[in-house]
């Protein structure tokens, strides 16, 4: 009677685990952006939410919980039920650069959290003062060869993408060139425009505007191949750069514990949503380059992108409590 009994209840527990795989999602799906509403991140998110929640069958709502560089919505994420409904979107500043850079960090990337799908990849414009005589990346380099220390470089703040990215070209060609801080790419941009920096690494869309209209002068692009926003720019590894590919990237986490076959469909959702022709157009038109990545794939994404970013981090010198 007791194996029966216990038989009995077996696989009563397995029916009900079977019923709650299947019936995921069961509420809205919440995802947590770390930054306020209008940026990149914002912009990323609204063109999927429609489209996931066609898969999924449920409501997806975007929750913005701004702060100390995503790092109050990391928590937020971090804290919630590991059931899938809740999800972050990230980019590489909270995912991998925060962890190098804030020395009190409240939460571990590759610990805290399950990743689910990368979406995006977004390369970065190395970019001039109009004025430089430098037309090409070589030209650049021997103009600021030449300069030793006379040569600035604008960034939205230490530490973030548009710092590292010109630290990691320094390393690879060796010159000294003058980080100039700025809150906000806004003002950098400006500096950049009237001639009080010479040189920056900025997001493909503000960039390629710029450009276009002869205020700023793009050198190259840091991905592997060209961008269609700026197609007559050549790649910095076409410049001469060997295996220089620098890019951002944005990516969809949970919190730890997620049961495997959640995770399962919520990564399978996210990989049907970006099949779709309208979202990979619209998504090339906001300067990211479709690139997904399933859950697994992702997580071993993370895990190699993160040590190559504490070093370029290390090099910088940039830390933050």
């Amino acid at each position: 009677m007791r194996l029966r009994h216990w038989l009995a209840t077996a696989a009563l527990t397995c029916l009900s685990l079977g019923a709650f795989a299947q019936a995921f999602p069961s509420k809205p799906i919440r995802i947590v952006v770390g930054f306020p509403p209008g940026g990149p991140l914002d912009q990323h998110a609204r063109l999927l939410t429609d489209k996931l929640q066609a898969v999924l069958g449920q409501p997806v709502v975007v929750d913005y919980k701004s702060g100390a560089g995503g790092t109050v919505g990391a928590q937020d994420v971090m804290k919630a039920p590991p059931d899938g409904h809740t999800l972050m979107l990230a980019n590489t500043g909270v995912m991998v650069i925060n962890p190098a850079l804030y020395s009190r960090l409240p939460y571990s990337t590759l610990k805290d959290f399950t990743p689910i799908a990368r979406t995006a990849m977004q390369p970065l414009a190395l970019l001039v003062n109009p004025a430089l005589p430098a037309k090409t990346l070589p030209e650049f380099i021997a103009y600021a060869k030449e300069r030793p220390g006379k040569v600035n470089f604008g960034s939205a703040g230490n530490g973030g993408i548009s710092h590292l990215v010109p630290e990691m070209f320094k390393t690879a060609t060796g010159l000294y060139l003058v980080h100039i801080p700025y809150r906000g790419s806004a003002p950098a941009f400006t500096d950049l425009m009237g001639g009080q920096v010479q040189f920056m690494a900025e997001s493909i869309p503000q960039a390629a505007s710029y450009h276009k209209q002869g205020k700023v002068r793009a050198l190259a692009v840091t991905s592997r191949q060209r961008n269609p926003a700026l197609p007559d720019v050549p790649t910095a590894i076409e410049s001469g750069l060997k295996n220089f590919e620098v890019v951002g990237f944005y990516g969809f986490l949970a919190p730890a514990g997620v049961p495997k076959d959640v995770v399962a469909k919520l990564s399978d959702a996210f990989g049907q949503v970006m099949q779709l022709p309208e979202v990979r157009d619209r998504m090339v038109s906001q300067g990211a380059d479709p690139a997904f990545l399933g859950a697994d794939a992702f997580a071993g994404f993370l895990a190699a992108e993160m040590p190559r970013w504490a070093t370029a981090v290390k090099q910088s010198g940039a830390k933050l409590d």
